[in-house]
């Protein structure tokens, strides 16, 4: 099985910066994709970067030029550096990683569990 522990998150005053991290352990083969998400109250969950295997970045348009995705492959890491931060980008943050356990088996995504992440104005 493979585990995802996220921290970083926290209360900031707009404009200002945080770091989330996802740490991804356990039965892990291979990582392909890893990428951010979020949800914010009464809203659906929504892409917000993703990073390929090969480092190429897709960013919502929401976040371009504000926000960087980036990995860590010996450490099976995803970060999120969020700069300018807008009350608009309050949501729980979560990580999606997708990975082989094995050489035999199929790519499977894995979620985090979370984190909160507060733009105050």
């Amino acid at each position: 099985q493979v585990q995802l522990v996220e921290s970083g998150g926290g209360l900031v005053q707009a404009g200002g910066s945080l770091r989330l991290s996802c740490a991804a352990s356990g039965r892990i083969f291979s990582i392909n994709g890893m990428g951010w998400y979020r949800q914010a109250p009464g809203k659906q969950r929504e892409l917000v970067a993703i990073i390929t295997s090969g480092s190429s970045t897709i960013y919502a348009d929401s976040v371009k030029g504000r926000f960087t995705i980036s990995r860590d492959n010996a450490k099976n890491t995803v970060y999120l550096q969020m700069n300018s931060l807008k009350p608009e980008d309050t949501a729980v943050y979560y990580c999606k990683i997708e990975a082989r356990s094995d050489k035999y088996s199929t790519t499977v995504g894995y979620w985090g569990q979370g984190t909160q992440v507060t733009v105050s104005s």
